[in-house]
């Protein structure tokens, strides 16, 4: 059969799905491997999305292939509820070892990150006989009705869908940059998380909430990254009115941010941590882990689904987990540090770039029309992922106002190919 062109199958796309699932770039895929996509026309691309931030350990990882091909010849499924399989015990052993705080903790696995965070306030309310969940503006938690209901952008995530879950609140995030109290850090001592007291007189009963739930670094909503004791006060807070707190690492975890998980740059015990993403490879699997008795608040048959925790999928991450050892920890916060100097110097040629923030390699640009009055500059944002695109790099945008490029590209990136894109980026940027 003859190879379609990227043209005749962008009109097959067109023509038999529908067009809600949005494409960030016009190619279809051929091959792709460590940092690299090729696509139908024999294109190469760097890639600085990495599947919407699944490839920690890069396309095609040889220890993943190789786990995925040796459990596909043993059995591809047989419903974890009907008869259980080691991959996944060994997989929820590891999860608990690993995830911040020592005390006994619980895993339980689902299809995908939203599907986790619904399965976390299905846990929180079961075991604090509670029904508010406290969420963050600019957050975003997924598409299915409870995680959609926790995001905070309306379009194009929301609009048209309601009405939403009830019992669900909204409070300010740290974003530093856009202070929504108009303060400046560190002399508002970090009033932002304070408010959280305040928010219980006027809006919810501390009493009437079971959870709060956070992303350490938010990542659609523009990868805004909260001062370092921001998350303890909150914690504190929570601790104080018996209120679950649960971090939703399914963007951050597993070596993102430089540490397996980005609550140890916080210090900060989450009760729940949720994983997705990198956990599995580009494998379908997310992961709920917490404190064992708040796990085992749900009966029996009250949690599950036919295909979670997947056989292959498991082994897919039996592998991730292995590779990412401390020597990957190493060269992911050595990437980090590196993109994080580029960057400023990009910030200091360009005016159009207001701020940049992040965490070890999980960095955000602002961009903006005016550095005093930090109008956003979506459309400026937008010609540049289209820019670097026409010129062999992959990178995406994000944000409320969607005036951000952020940077998720596979943490086994070499120096050349980082080097290469980087140089795409500044070319970009001059030109606009």
């Amino acid at each position: 059969m003859a190879q379609k062109t990227n043209k005749e199958l962008m009109e097959l796309r067109a023509k038999h799905v529908p067009q809600g699932p949005f494409n960030i770039t016009p190619i279809f895929v051929k091959g792709a491997k460590g940092a690299l996509i090729e696509d139908v026309e024999g294109k190469e691309y760097i890639d600085f999305a990495g599947g919407l931030g699944v490839l920690n350990v890069g396309h095609c990882n040889e220890k993943v292939v190789e786990a995925v091909k040796d459990q596909a010849e043993q059995y591809l499924h047989t419903c974890f509820h009907i008869s259980m399989y080691e991959p996944y015990i060994e997989l929820a052993k590891q999860l608990n070892e690993i995830t911040p705080g020592d005390f006994d903790k619980k895993t339980f696995f689902v299809n995908s990150g939203a599907e986790a965070v619904e399965n976390a306030v299905k846990i929180a309310r079961c075991a604090t006989k509670r029904q508010g969940i406290i969420t963050f503006e600019n957050a975003f938690h997924g598409r299915t009705y409870m995680a959609m209901t926790l995001t905070s952008k309306v379009k194009p995530y929301k609009f048209g869908f309601d009405p939403f879950c009830s019992e669900v609140y909204r409070i300010p995030f740290a974003y530093c940059y856009r202070c929504p109290f108009d303060r400046e850090y560190p002399s508002c001592e970090l009033h932002c998380a304070e408010a959280l007291n305040d928010f219980f007189i006027g809006n919810v009963a501390a009493e009437s909430v079971a959870a709060v739930i956070a992303e350490p670094i938010q990542g659609e909503g523009g990868f805004v990254v909260p001062p370092l004791g921001y998350f303890k006060k909150i914690k504190a807070i929570c601790e104080k009115h018996g209120i679950l707190f649960i971090m939703d690492e399914i963007q951050t975890g597993m070596g993102r941010t430089g540490k397996r998980f980005a609550a140890e740059h916080y210090d900060v015990i989450p009760d729940m941590v949720l994983t997705a993403k990198s956990l599995a490879a580009g494998l379908p699997l997310a992961g709920v882990t917490g404190r064992a008795e708040i796990m085992e608040a749900p009966p029996v048959g009250g949690l599950g689904g036919t295909y979670g925790g997947n056989p292959i999928a498991c082994r897919a991450a039996l592998a991730v987990l292995e590779l990412v050892n401390a020597q990957f920890l190493q060269r992911a916060s050595e990437l980090g540090d590196t993109l994080l100097a580029r960057f400023l110097e990009l910030q200091e040629k360009f005016s159009i770039i207001g701020n940049v923030r992040g965490l070890g390699p999980m960095i955000g640009i602002e961009l903006v029309k005016d550095r005093e009055t930090k109008e956003p500059a979506p459309d400026a944002a937008k010609e540049m992922v289209n820019r670097c695109f026409k010129n062999g790099l992959i990178t995406l945008a994000c944000g409320n106002y969607g005036n951000v490029i952020r940077t998720l590209m596979p943490l086994v990136i070499t120096d050349e190919q980082l080097e290469q894109g980087l140089a795409i980026m500044e070319e970009q940027f001059a030109n606009l």
